[in-house]
């Protein structure tokens, strides 16, 4: 073999093997991006789920600590029936019942109280959040680094011929650059 077909056959295998790499890292690279967008659409999707089953939650927790205490409230307000032993019995029965409702849920669950209920929505809605910006970060970064791969050489030859497009980073919509409204919820 001629030196001049050796020297030809090793810068074809030099850009070959240049081809090759560029192309998987320009596929890695999309892939990344891809994965990246699917993250953050699962915490778009985990908020939306999340806050109004917890706030449901809360709501409920409120309305049931809200009638367990009216109802004792009303009970030991001195409205016992006088004079009537059958209303009497209905009357203590009522009352035993609400207190053994009360000393369960305190025995059970002795500092469960509503307060701690926003606090742990409160707390879901943070770590729901902080997760969410760190997905959308991630997605960023993988986005930058796709798009410099497309635009720097020599993989912006190889991209031109995958026919790769730029990709946007991660923007919120105005609906979703405002935080829920929480509040709304236990209307």
């Amino acid at each position: 073999m001629s030196t001049e077909l050796i020297i030809l056959l090793i810068a074809a295998g030099v850009l070959l093997l240049s081809y090759m790499i560029i192309y998987n890292n320009l596929v890695s690279k999309k892939n990344q991006t891809e994965y990246a967008d699917g993250a953050v659409n699962a915490m778009f999707k985990k908020r939306y789920d999340l806050i109004p089953n917890l706030a449901a939650t809360v709501k409920q927790y409120m309305r049931h600590e809200r009638e367990l205490l009216e109802k004792l409230a009303a009970l030991r307000s001195g409205n016992i029936p006088a004079g009537d032993p059958d209303r009497m019995r209905e009357w203590e029965q009522s009352y035993q019942d609400a207190m053994k409702s009360f000393r369960l849920t305190v025995e059970n669950y002795p500092d469960l109280k509503a307060g701690q209920q926003f606090l742990n929505l409160q707390a879901s809605l943070n770590e729901c959040e902080a997760q969410l910006a760190a997905a959308r970060r991630t997605s960023n970064a993988a986005v930058t680094a796709y798009n410099n791969a497309l635009e720097m050489f020599p993989s912006n030859i190889v991209a031109s011929f995958m026919k790769y497009q730029r990709k946007n980073v991660t923007e919120a919509s105005t609906q979703e650059r405002q935080n829920p409204n929480v509040g709304d919820l236990f209307q």
